[in-house]
């Protein structure tokens, strides 16, 4: 085993001593690793699977129907670009591939250090703050392509 995949399953091991053992508790325990791993390495959903007595097909069917959960490592900062209607007209693509450019990654990649990985999605709910993208949590709207470094900077 690897020194990852032991610590990634330390890591799920915390978190299930926080739940009760059984089918109950799958969709916040695969929730909890989600956020500190920022993905559903294989081997944890085996384990998951295994320690809450849950079939891995319902735990794999939960892992990949929820928008929230992602099979492929993820940036400690996801970055997601809003490539809807009002944000493309207001020159999103061309923000995409200057942070696409500048991490040296394309969509659905995450870099090296697993610090960012970027998407675009289609819409972000606040079209009245077009061009926007999140970084994380944070949400950023109006953003002129000459901002989008001092932003990044920030995460870095």
């Amino acid at each position: 085993m690897s020194p990852e995949t032991e610590h990634e399953l330390s890591v799920a091991n915390q978190i299930l001593e926080k739940h009760p053992k059984n089918e109950s508790s799958i969709i916040q325990v695969l929730l909890d690793v989600q956020n500190e791993l920022y993905y559903l390495p294989k081997d944890v959903l085996i384990h998951i699977s295994e320690t809450l007595n849950v079939p891995l097909s319902r735990t794999y069917n939960l892992a990949t129907f929820y928008k929230a959960f992602s099979l492929k490592p993820k940036g400690k900062y996801p970055i997601a670009v809003c490539t809807g209607t009002a944000c493309h007209v207001q020159g999103a693509v061309k923000i995409l591939d200057h942070i696409k450019k500048e991490l040296n990654i394309q969509e659905g990649e995450t870099t090296a250090d697993k610090k960012f990985s970027v998407d675009s999605v289609r819409c972000l709910g606040c079209c009245g703050l077009a061009p926007v993208l999140t970084v994380g949590k944070n949400l950023h709207g109006k953003v002129p392509l000459g901002k989008v470094s001092k932003i990044l900077k920030q995460y870095k």
